[in-house]
């Protein structure tokens, strides 16, 4: 997560804007997050840390989440497929 949260929001800082954005979502009642997983995934120092992920469906519902000029252009990719999925 903290590498799309990155990606899309070009925070200096991803883990702080994942922490923040997570705990905004949470107090919104969010259902994205609160079920997200942890798993351990191998970091660039060679360790195994407890990181958050999650399947397409919560990482969609999270990037829309970011306000970002950034993840305009994804979310307005994302609506197309959506309305064109609904025109079938």
């Amino acid at each position: 997560m903290i590498n799309v949260v990155g990606v899309f929001s070009e925070s200096k800082n991803p883990q702080s804007y994942w922490n923040t954005l997570k705990q905004r979502l949470k107090k919104e009642g969010n259902e994205s997050v609160t079920n997200c997983d942890k798993l351990k995934m191998l970091s660039s120092d060679g360790k195994f840390y407890k990181t958050d992920v999650a399947d397409t469906k919560q990482l969609l519902r999270i990037i829309q989440s970011i306000p970002s000029p950034n993840a305009d252009p994804f979310k307005f990719w994302l609506a197309k497929v959506g309305n064109e999925r609904l025109d079938e």
